[in-house]
């Protein structure tokens, strides 16, 4: 009865490490088709440029991934607690006629459980690369984004500098021509001042001369000043109008 007993318990074992095999094996499919979404969903977004939708659906996977990874490794937990026990059996003296065959049956699950736990590693670990890497891409290309923002706005600014300094530079063209004018209107008048003074001095003699010609001249005098006011006057408010056209 202690035979039949310890066969029986040895096949309890063995029908649960199947079991756990079976769920160990449909969770690493799921896991794999996962991952591979996840990197088939971040290759398609790649070119989005709506941050909205990619975030929701990123977390979701991540919490997916992160799921199935407590999961799976609660399943193979389970799995190498189930292979000891058996390991254990091996070692019974009940079990010494059977030895060759059970540890023949306990290597094949220890093998499984190897496989299934080199999978699974190894798909996890691929899986943390891609989200590391296309975090830092993502990272990448928002600095991108943000520079060309700010490039645009430093743009802007230049344009409008240049704008401000090219204007500045009109401002200073016209206010050289209006000096260059006042001189000029300057230097005929002063030409034309000798030229009259000349005249003047012979006038005069010929007034000191003739008294009728004398009251003739004082008037031409009289009027010659005001007409120089009149003038000096005029001359002075366009002066005063170019400056406020260049400084407008």
């Amino acid at each position: 009865m202690a035979g039949v007993g310890s066969s029986n318990y040895w096949e309890d074992l063995r029908k649960h490490a199947r079991q756990l095999e079976n769920e160990l094996d449909l969770k690493l499919v799921s896991f794999s088709k996962l991952c591979t979404s996840y990197t088939t969903s971040r290759d398609g977004r790649r070119g989005d440029s709506s941050d909205t939708t990619p975030l929701l659906n990123n977390s979701s996977q991540d919490r997916m991934f992160d799921t199935m990874s407590v999961e799976i490794e609660q399943l193979l937990a389970k799995l190498t607690g189930v292979n000891d026990k058996m390991a254990e059996y091996t070692s019974t003296p009940g079990a010494a006629s059977l030895n060759a065959a059970l540890m023949h049956t306990l290597q094949r699950h220890r093998d499984i459980l190897q496989d299934y736990t080199h999978e699974f590693h190894k798909t996890k670990g691929n899986f943390l690369a891609i989200r590391e890497r296309e975090d830092l891409l993502g990272s990448v290309r928002k600095d991108i984004e943000t520079y060309k923002s700010g490039s645009g706005v430093n743009n802007r600014r230049t344009e409008l500098f240049l704008k401000e300094h090219e204007h500045l530079r009109n401002s200073d063209r016209l206010m050289d021509d209006t000096i260059s004018i006042a001189m000029a209107t300057k230097e005929n008048m002063t030409s034309q001042r000798g030229f009259l003074k000349s005249i003047q001095g012979k006038v005069n003699t010929l007034a000191n001369r003739f008294p009728a010609i004398n009251n003739l001249i004082q008037r031409v005098n009289l009027r010659k000043r005001r007409d120089s006011l009149i003038l000096g006057g005029v001359i002075g408010i366009c002066t005063i109008l170019l400056l406020l056209y260049a400084f407008h």
